[in-house]
């Protein structure tokens, strides 16, 4: 889909090119089109979380999103890691404790030398970082807004928005705004959350459930249907599996009523029961929601150029070029319609449209075959099409499915259940058998997934992945020797080494 207007670039502007939006996208579309000459500004602006949590340059993924995540993530590992090495050996006198405020510290610290580093990389590449809340005048025209409330108006040839989204509270639940907090805020806190309720299941929520209950904390994620939504559901039910045998509490088929706080100072947490019917409570520290997100379209002035958005997400109406309704106004990452909300894939997206709108290519994001992890305390990596999509998409008889049961060499010792460590590959039935999507559980998800991700860039059928050598012995490895369908009904567990 493109947008078909025509452009009239006349008269002088201040800059080539303004970014609204300080994140890994803006930043990346910002540093790429000042590379390639253009006269660029960025104007970035965090308004404080509805508890007040502030943070610097470099948007969700950097101050509350994937780097503190991933960071208290592997503070969860290293806890697992502790118990495992008395099986190898290891002597640790006495109890382990996690200290929530030495982990936080480091934690903030290492995001702050981010933040610093962003603004260093601004400018060193000429381009001009204004502390601004932006919003559109016209096709050419944003205004900037300061914390004093003083106008800054600047003029450019183009203007992209990559101002992102943030998280959502519910707002048909009593308390749940008083009384709860968000991902805006759970990697700031100075002490730790304590007993935890998380009222959701999608990734956010479950990622930030398994490191909580990975450092020692008691965490019930509720869910109101299913756990994962948009990622294949049978790997999702591996992933909760394995987080229940973890220690994470889960309350299945429940929808929250209210939140509210007793005189103790504890958070009473009301719910129902969908599979009774009944009411349920009970006492927490903290309520953390992770309901989903809204994109950050309200205060940039849209509506007054009217920039078509889609009615019910509230997110950009784009182009396949990232090209808005309104001429000279482009819009990317997770602000747009139909777009991964992605890190990576924002930073490719934005670094593509500045060389663009530079003269310097024609190149077109390609959103098809994105990889993603979720850092859930058994990882799940994935790429290509869940096995429902693939059914849908090619019909049942269409489609053929290779898996695998195997165990991590590492978890032998440790004697550790590995019952959920599980590959998946979906393939065209036909003679080339292209892998339309790969899906894996077990440790270091992501770094797995990664190298697979370009074989199916490359168009990988099954054939070249049987013709490919292992590493042994790796988790990996298993991948490239999976060769029993669902199909065949035979057991699908790993033998030998």
């Amino acid at each position: 889909m493109y947008f078909a207007y025509q452009i009239n670039h006349t008269g002088k502007y201040d800059y080539d090119l303004v970014v609204i939006g300080g994140g890994s996208g803006g930043l990346a579309c910002s540093k790429e089109a000042a590379q390639l000459g253009q006269r660029v500004a960025v104007l970035d602006f965090v308004e404080p979380s509805a508890k007040g949590t502030r943070w610097g340059l470099g948007g969700t993924c950097v101050n509350v999103g994937c780097i503190p995540k991933k960071l208290m993530h592997q503070a969860a590992l290293l806890g697992t890691a502790v118990k495992d090495a008395k099986k190898y050996g290891w002597q640790i006198p006495g109890p382990v404790s996690h200290d929530w405020a030495t982990m936080a510290g480091a934690v903030q610290n290492h995001v702050r030398s981010l933040n610093w580093g962003h603004r260093v990389q601004l400018q060193d590449k000429k381009v001009k970082y204004l502390n601004l809340k932006g919003s559109l005048a016209d096709e050419h025209t944003v205004k900037g807004l300061s914390k004093a409330g003083k106008e800054t108006v600047l003029t450019a040839k183009n203007i992209v928005i990559a101002t992102g989204g943030r998280p959502k509270y519910p707002t048909n639940i009593p308390g749940a705004m008083e009384h709860g907090f968000t991902s805006d805020d759970i990697f700031w806190l100075k002490k730790s959350p304590g007993k935890t309720s998380e009222p959701a299941a999608a990734h956010v929520a479950l990622e930030c459930a398994g490191f909580l209950t990975g450092i020692g904390l008691d965490t019930t994620v509720m869910v109101r249907s299913i756990a994962l939504r948009g990622f294949d559901q049978q790997m999702a039910g591996l992933v909760t599996d394995y987080m229940e045998a973890y220690g994470t509490r889960f309350a299945w088929k429940s929808v929250p009523k209210k939140v509210e706080k007793l005189p103790s100072g504890a958070l009473q947490v009301t719910w129902v029961d969908g599979q009774t019917g009944s009411e349920a409570r009970d006492t927490y520290d903290s309520v953390l929601w992770a309901v989903g997100r809204a994109p950050e379209t309200k205060a940039l002035g849209l509506d007054r150029l009217n920039v078509q958005l889609n009615n019910a997400t509230g997110k950009i109406v784009v182009g396949a070029d990232e090209s808005t309704s309104v001429p000279n106004i482009f819009a990317f990452g997770d602000i747009s319609e139909g777009r991964p909300e992605l890190t990576p894939t924002a930073i490719k997206a934005g670094k593509l449209l500045a060389r663009r709108l530079a003269g310097q290519s024609t190149e077109l994001m390609n959103y098809d075959n994105v990889p993603t992890t979720v850092f859930t305390p058994l990882e799940y990596g994935c790429v290509g099409l869940s096995e429902e999509e693939a059914e849908r998409r090619h019909g049942k008889d269409g489609i053929e499915v290779f898996h695998a049961f195997y165990k991590p060499l590492e978890f032998t010792v440790a004697e550790r259940d590995a019952s959920q460590c599980y590959i998946k590959v979906i393939c065209e039935r036909g003679a080339d058998q292209k892998i339309l999507g790969l899906h894996f559980t077990g440790p270091n998800a992501g770094e797995v997934t990664q190298g697979f991700s370009m074989g199916l860039q490359c168009g990988a059928t099954y054939s070249h992945l049987l013709q490919t050598v292992g590493i042994h012995p790796t988790c990996a490895e298993e991948v490239v020797k999976v060769g029993i369908t669902k199909r065949s009904g035979l057991d699908a567990a790993v033998t030998g080494c």
